[in-house]
């Protein structure tokens, strides 16, 4: 399915695995099949369309329907969101949403979902998958880019060599991470943390005692985050951008709205960054 193109998921179950993180498996409508089929990428991801709440829209609904009937702040929201498990042969998709409290839309949603529950997708898109002819891997997020490493990791070969750094609140968030590859795990707890959010885990990347040969790296996360770590590894360590998957799937201080909007400026100062170390 063409990825602009919506496709209505159905609630299957809801489980909540950490105190802050539910994983809900959808289907279509009915049991169908979804298509949703990440194509080998780890970091494939679909778009969610979820309702404002109060805003009197319901599922199911048309979008461009209801564009013509109600006012633009009560539209229907847009939240991305990594597909943590596609199983090919019933065509369900698994999805690990973060909650914090009645914060935001998703994760709400995420904690009322029941079986029957609707919403829609759009996607799958992705961009990233561990690369096989990589000597060694380095995956970097906090709790939103998890769902992601998790499935890196699993995809890994036995006996691949992996270095995982993950922030998340506190030890309640860890995870059970399964892997055939060499992999050596860090977590990095925000309320253990004298500093400001994300400052350990920089501090916990530059401070690694890098092996040697090439590295794959994904970073994902908080924008603040992400781009001193993508600085740290590509002009220190000079790892070339095409072994570098790193960009910030939120940003502190930001709704998804505001950093979509903010992306663009946050991109041109990498690129800038990008000049400034060629020159």
């Amino acid at each position: 399915m063409p990825r602009g193109v919506a496709q209505r998921a159905e609630v299957v179950s809801t489980e909540r695995i950490t105190p802050q993180m539910v994983r809900v498996v959808f289907s279509g409508p009915d049991g169908a099949p979804l298509a949703a089929d990440p194509a080998g990428y780890t970091d494939a991801y679909v778009k969610v369309l979820l309702p404002r709440p109060g805003s009197g829209v319901v599922e199911p609904f048309d979008l461009d329907e209801v564009k013509t009937r109600v006012p633009a702040e009560d539209w229907p929201v847009m939240r991305t969101y990594t597909i943590r498990w596609f199983d090919p042969l019933t065509g369900r998709a698994t999805i690990d949403f973060v909650v914090h409290g009645d914060e935001g839309i998703a994760g709400p949603w995420a904690d009322r979902a029941r079986p029957g529950d609707q919403v829609q997708f759009r996607g799958p898109g992705g961009g990233y998958s561990p690369n096989p002819e990589a000597d060694w891997h380095l995956l970097v997020g906090d709790e939103s880019a998890l769902p992601a490493i998790a499935t890196a990791l699993e995809a890994m070969p036995e006996g691949a060599r992996a270095h995982a750094f993950i922030e998340v609140a506190d030890p309640s968030e860890e995870q059970t991470l399964l892997t055939e590859a060499r992999a050596q795990v860090q977590w990095i707890h925000r309320s253990a943390s004298e500093s400001g959010p994300g400052d350990d885990l920089v501090r916990a990347v530059t401070e690694l005692d890098f092996p040697p040969g090439r590295v794959h790296a994904f970073v994902h996360g908080d924008a603040m985050t992400v781009k001193p770590i993508r600085s740290y590894l590509r002009f220190t360590h000079q790892v070339p951008k095409e072994d570098l998957s790193a960009s910030g799937y939120w940003r502190r201080g930001n709704d998804d709205e505001q950093w979509r909007a903010a992306k663009k400026q946050w991109k041109a100062e990498v690129d800038a960054e990008e000049a400034r170390h060629s020159a």
